[in-house]
């Protein structure tokens, strides 16, 4: 079975993707979807002043509200009807999880199989339409307190804006759930990952001008895209590391026939927590910068102006406090999505053992103590990556963000999981074609 499984994917190539005709149409069924997302950054509120909005994003573009703007692929400098993204649902799926391991009515769920997947899917939405709710009312009601943005204050612009922001990012929750189930790729990470790449050409294009006016050598232009290119290369090989635990399965009878002992692994990953601790640690430490930035533009000042000033990117005081809290959100997240004791239990039900380790709370302990050194070493990974646009940003001035970050992580990780379907896809594909041939020679024999 191995060898033929090899075989298959030697063989994937651009003829079997032309003959794979279900393949093709989940490829364009994404594109179409994407397409219309993009479509949808840039139709505007209704009621808003384009030259207002366009000056007040470029004095906060530097807070929060610049990291949600790279969530939403420019939708939210433009103050598009998919302002919001879908944020809410990123935030909904986290409490969810927070959730399944704090109260016992979710865990139970959790641990109910695809029924309970089914249901939790569910309060998932219902969160999500609540936290898009509250979002997009206090939206409604800063864009109304922030100057000259709104044409026409009042109760209708709060109504109009808080239903249109609502009803965008509860269309791109159903869009994403359309592209899981008859795209390529997970429909929500698809999304943000079309919005980020649709912000490169101009990140791109700006690092080219200030090239050609001098403000950057040519050398240090080769030297950052040969660094991107490291960079990616050291991404990928960290998304794809383990720690592979080996698992042994004594013999067993199942009714008169007498089964051999089986090997396997158990896989943790080096980075469990995936993107969300950049997310968590850049939200709560641009959050000040942008609270400031709105109070500047009131006219107002203060503390939050202050430490704002200190919270900078670039300054030494955010990237220690942005170092501390990746590393924190690593071990925090990781302790929520993967429970040592859990596993251990289901190894045991199931009369698997690691070998030299006594099955239960031993090696629950085993698994938690090397689940540890590894989420050391992910925190590290992931706090490197991170902060390497802080670094390029302040002493090289290159804007181009994607050289590391949430963003890099967020486009690799997005890029691996969609080719490795389409992967997936083609063997399945050329595994029908062979077993047909197989059965068209049986048939004439």
């Amino acid at each position: 079975m191995a060898s033929a499984a090899e075989q298959l994917a030697a063989n994937l190539n651009f003829g079997a993707l032309a003959k794979a005709d279900e393949l093709k149409k989940r490829i364009w069924f994404t594109l179409g979807a994407l397409i219309v997302y993009r479509l949808g950054t840039y139709i505007p509120l209704p009621g808003m002043n384009p030259d207002a909005v366009a000056d007040l994003f470029k004095q906060t573009q530097t807070g929060v509200l610049g990291l949600f703007n790279m969530f939403s692929g420019g939708a939210v400098g433009r103050l598009a009807i998919f302002a919001l993204a879908i944020m809410p649902y990123i935030s909904a799926s986290i409490i969810i999880q927070l959730l399944s391991s704090v109260v016992p009515t979710f865990e139970a769920l959790k641990k109910e199989g695809e029924a309970g997947r089914k249901i939790l899917n569910q309060y998932t939405r219902y969160l999500t339409l609540v936290l898009a709710l509250f979002q997009a009312w206090g939206i409604g009601v800063g864009l109304q307190g922030s100057g000259n943005l709104v044409l026409e204050p009042g109760p209708f612009f709060l109504i109009s804006t808080t239903i249109t922001l609502v009803g965008g990012t509860m269309f791109l929750l159903w869009l994403g759930e359309q592209i899981t189930s008859r795209g390529i790729g997970n429909g929500t990470s698809m999304i943000i990952f079309a919005g980020i790449i649709a912000e490169f050409p101009a990140q791109l294009a700006q690092t080219l001008e200030l090239g050609r006016q001098g403000a950057i050598s040519t050398g240090l232009l080769l030297l950052v895209l040969v660094m991107a290119v490291c960079v990616i290369a050291f991404v990928v090989f960290v998304e794809r590391a383990q720690r592979r635990l080996l698992i042994n399965y004594p013999k067993r009878q199942v009714g008169n026939r007498m089964y051999e002992g089986q090997t396997s692994f158990l896989p943790l990953k080096l980075n469990t927590a995936g993107v969300i601790p950049p997310i968590f640690a850049s939200s709560l430490l641009l959050l000040p910068t942008t609270i400031a930035s709105f109070s500047q533009a009131s006219g107002g000042t203060g503390i939050l102006s202050t430490l704002a000033t200190y919270l900078a990117h670039g300054r030494p005081l955010f990237m220690f406090l942005y170092a501390a809290l990746i590393i924190f959100f690593c071990f925090f997240y990781t302790a929520i999505v993967f429970n040592p004791v859990e596993t251990a239990d289901n190894l045991k039900k199931h009369g698997g053992f690691m070998p030299g380790i006594r099955p239960g709370e031993r090696t629950a302990e085993h698994i938690d103590r090397v689940l540890t050194r590894i989420t050391v070493l992910g925190a590290a990974y992931l706090t490197i990556v991170c902060l390497i646009p802080e670094f390029m940003i302040t002493y090289a001035q290159i804007p181009i963000i994607l050289l590391g970050g949430t963003s890099l992580l967020i486009v690799v990780t997005t890029t691996m999981d969609t080719v490795a379907q389409v992967h997936g896809h083609l063997l399945a594909h050329q595994y029908e074609g062979l077993v047909k041939k197989a059965k068209l020679r049986g048939a004439r024999r």
